[in-house]
Protein backbone atom coordinates (compact mmCIF):
# COMPACT_ATOMS: atom_id res chain seq x y z
CA UNK A 1 0.00 0.00 0.00
CA UNK A 2 1.22 3.97 -0.93
CA UNK A 3 1.29 4.58 2.94
CA UNK A 4 3.61 1.96 4.12
CA UNK A 5 5.46 2.51 0.79
CA UNK A 6 6.84 5.88 1.80
CA UNK A 7 7.15 5.46 5.39
CA UNK A 8 4.38 7.02 6.81
CA UNK A 9 2.08 6.25 9.77
CA UNK A 10 -1.51 5.72 8.55
CA UNK A 11 -3.01 7.78 11.42
CA UNK A 12 -0.48 10.37 9.81
CA UNK A 13 -2.54 9.70 6.64
CA UNK A 14 -5.50 9.66 8.17
CA UNK A 15 -6.16 12.01 10.41
CA UNK A 16 -3.02 15.25 10.25
CA UNK A 17 -1.63 15.51 6.32
CA UNK A 18 -3.79 18.09 4.24
CA UNK A 19 -4.92 16.76 0.89
CA UNK A 20 -2.80 18.77 -1.16
CA UNK A 21 0.73 17.56 1.10
CA UNK A 22 -0.48 13.76 0.57
CA UNK A 23 -1.08 14.51 -3.30
CA UNK A 24 2.13 16.44 -3.42
CA UNK A 25 3.65 12.92 -1.71
CA UNK A 26 1.87 10.48 -4.07
CA UNK A 27 2.99 12.15 -7.38
CA UNK A 28 6.76 12.07 -5.70
CA UNK A 29 6.48 8.33 -5.23
CA UNK A 30 5.06 7.75 -8.58
CA UNK A 31 8.31 9.81 -10.37
CA UNK A 32 10.69 7.97 -7.96
CA UNK A 33 8.79 4.60 -9.29
CA UNK A 34 9.13 5.59 -12.68
CA UNK A 35 12.66 6.77 -12.86
CA UNK A 36 13.25 3.30 -11.48
CA UNK A 37 11.72 1.57 -14.15
CA UNK A 38 13.42 3.59 -16.77
CA UNK A 39 17.09 3.23 -15.39
CA UNK A 40 16.52 -0.31 -15.20
CA UNK A 41 15.18 -0.55 -18.90
CA UNK A 42 18.40 1.51 -19.29
CA UNK A 43 20.78 -1.07 -17.86
CA UNK A 44 19.07 -3.83 -19.61
CA UNK A 45 19.32 -2.27 -22.94
CA UNK A 46 23.22 -1.49 -22.24
CA UNK A 47 23.77 -4.84 -21.16
CA UNK A 48 22.00 -6.72 -24.16
CA UNK A 49 24.16 -3.65 -26.57
CA UNK A 50 27.56 -5.49 -24.58
CA UNK A 51 26.30 -8.99 -24.89
CA UNK A 52 24.60 -9.01 -28.66
CA UNK A 53 26.84 -8.70 -31.75
CA UNK A 54 24.14 -6.80 -33.45
CA UNK A 55 21.43 -5.83 -31.43
CA UNK A 56 19.80 -4.03 -34.65
CA UNK A 57 19.20 -6.94 -36.06
CA UNK A 58 16.59 -7.78 -33.58
CA UNK A 59 14.85 -4.84 -33.84
CA UNK A 60 15.80 -2.96 -31.18
CA UNK A 61 17.06 0.81 -31.58
CA UNK A 62 17.02 2.28 -28.09
CA UNK A 63 15.64 1.34 -24.43
CA UNK A 64 12.18 2.23 -25.77
CA UNK A 65 11.95 -0.60 -28.20
CA UNK A 66 12.40 -3.30 -25.49
CA UNK A 67 9.20 -2.00 -23.21
CA UNK A 68 6.92 0.82 -23.71
CA UNK A 69 5.96 2.38 -20.51
CA UNK A 70 1.95 3.60 -20.28
CA UNK A 71 2.99 6.54 -18.77
CA UNK A 72 5.08 7.77 -21.56
CA UNK A 73 2.24 7.78 -24.77
CA UNK A 74 1.28 10.94 -26.14
CA UNK A 75 -1.74 11.58 -24.14
CA UNK A 76 -1.95 10.23 -20.40
CA UNK A 77 -5.83 10.90 -18.75
CA UNK A 78 -5.65 13.12 -15.89
CA UNK A 79 -1.56 13.90 -16.13
CA UNK A 80 -0.58 16.89 -15.44
CA UNK A 81 -2.93 18.17 -13.19
CA UNK A 82 -4.09 18.06 -9.48
CA UNK A 83 -7.33 16.40 -8.30
CA UNK A 84 -10.75 18.21 -9.07
CA UNK A 85 -13.33 19.08 -6.55
CA UNK A 86 -15.10 16.47 -7.18
CA UNK A 87 -12.13 14.11 -6.78
CA UNK A 88 -11.29 15.54 -3.35
CA UNK A 89 -14.75 15.41 -1.97
CA UNK A 90 -14.91 11.42 -3.16
CA UNK A 91 -11.55 11.16 -0.83
CA UNK A 92 -12.98 12.80 1.62
CA UNK A 93 -16.49 10.63 1.75
CA UNK A 94 -14.00 7.91 1.59
CA UNK A 95 -12.05 8.72 4.45
CA UNK A 96 -14.93 9.56 6.31
CA UNK A 97 -16.79 6.41 6.01
CA UNK A 98 -13.20 4.70 6.92
CA UNK A 99 -13.13 7.15 10.42
CA UNK A 100 -16.84 5.96 10.70
CA UNK A 101 -15.33 2.54 10.53
CA UNK A 102 -12.56 2.63 12.87
CA UNK A 103 -14.81 4.80 15.73
CA UNK A 104 -17.26 1.98 15.71
CA UNK A 105 -14.81 -0.56 15.82
CA UNK A 106 -13.21 1.01 19.25
CA UNK A 107 -16.88 2.08 20.17
CA UNK A 108 -17.73 -2.10 19.63
CA UNK A 109 -14.62 -3.39 21.46
CA UNK A 110 -13.39 -1.25 24.30
CA UNK A 111 -9.70 -1.64 25.25
CA UNK A 112 -9.49 -3.20 28.98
Amino acid sequence: MFVGEIGIKREQFLYTLPYWELHLMHRGYINRSRNMWSAVRWQTYNIMCCSMKDITQAGIYSPRDLLHFPWERTHVQGSGRGPTADEIEKMRAEMRAENAAIENKRHNNPQK
